[in-house]
C-alpha cells in the first residue's frame, strides 16, 4: 500500500544541498537517467547493478525511503547510483539543480501516485508547469518514459506532456531499448504485480525536440 504524501506541503519548499555529479557518481561522464518517484529504489538498484555504463539518479518524496536507499548504496559500494529526497518539481526548478537537467539523457515516471480524487489532481507529479520547466531546460533528444496501470492517470499525463510543443511521441515498436537506460527491460515491483494479476499497463515514450 502506497503511503500518500502531499507534495504541496510547505515541508518540501526547502531544498537540501544538491551534490555535484562528481560527488554523486564514480564516473560523472556516464549517461545519466533520472527516475522520479523511485520509492525504495529497488528498480534503480537492479538497473545500476546490471547496466554499469549508465548513472542512475532517483528522487523520492518519502524521506525514510531515501535514507535507507542511501545506506544500501554505501554498504554495497555502488558507484553509479544516487538518491535525492524531496518534491521533484521543487528540486528541478531550483537553480542549483540546473546541471542535473542539462546532463539528463532520459527520465522515467513509473506508476506514480494517481491521486484519484479530482480535487487532488494538482498533487500529481506531472503538471503543465513542471513539463514547461523540462521543455525549457532539457537537451534536445532527451527521452521521457511514462508507465502506469491507471488509464485515467495515463490520459492525464499523456495530455499534459503532448500539449507541450517540444515533446513528440516515439512509437514503442520502433524504439531501440538496447541503447536506453534499461537495455534489459528491468521491471519495477509494481509492474511485476500488474503482470502477475493480468492488469493493463499503459506506457508511452516522448523525445525532446
Amino acid at each position: 500500500m502506497r503511503q500518500h504524501v502531499n507534495p504541496l506541503s510547505n515541508n518540501f519548499n526547502q531544498i537540501e544541498r544538491i551534490p555535484s555529479l562528481g560527488e554523486m557518481f564514480g564516473d560523472s561522464k556516464l549517461n545519466l537517467h533520472l527516475d522520479i518517484g523511485c520509492a525504495a529504489g529497488g528498480f534503480l538498484f537492479d538497473l545500476a547493478l546490471v547496466n554499469t555504463s549508465w548513472n542512475y539518479l532517483g528522487i523520492e518524496i518519502r524521506e525514510k525511503l531515501v535514507k535507507n536507499a542511501k545506506l544500501k548504496v554505501l554498504e554495497r559500494e555502488i558507484k553509479n547510483l544516487y538518491f535525492l529526497f524531496g518534491n521533484a518539481n521543487n528540486i528541478l526548478n531550483d537553480v542549483q539543480s540546473k546541471f542535473i537537467i542539462k546532463n539528463l539523457k532520459s527520465i522515467s515516471f513509473n506508476f506514480p501516485d494517481p491521486w484519484f480524487k479530482k480535487k487532488h489532481y494538482k498533487r500529481r507529479v506531472i503538471q503543465p508547469e513542471f513539463i514547461n520547466i523540462l521543455s525549457n531546460s532539457l537537451q534536445k533528444g532527451t527521452l521521457i518514459f511514462i508507465k502506469t496501470d491507471v488509464k485515467d492517470l495515463f490520459d492525464y499525463m499523456d495530455c499534459t506532456i503532448s500539449s507541450n510543443f517540444y515533446f513528440k511521441t516515439i512509437d514503442k515498436k520502433d524504439f531501440n531499448y538496447s541503447e536506453s537506460f534499461n537495455p534489459n527491460k528491468v521491471k519495477t515491483n509494481r509492474e511485476k504485480y500488474v503482470i502477475i494479476n493480468q492488469l493493463d499497463i499503459f506506457e508511452k515514450i516522448y523525445i525532446k525536440t
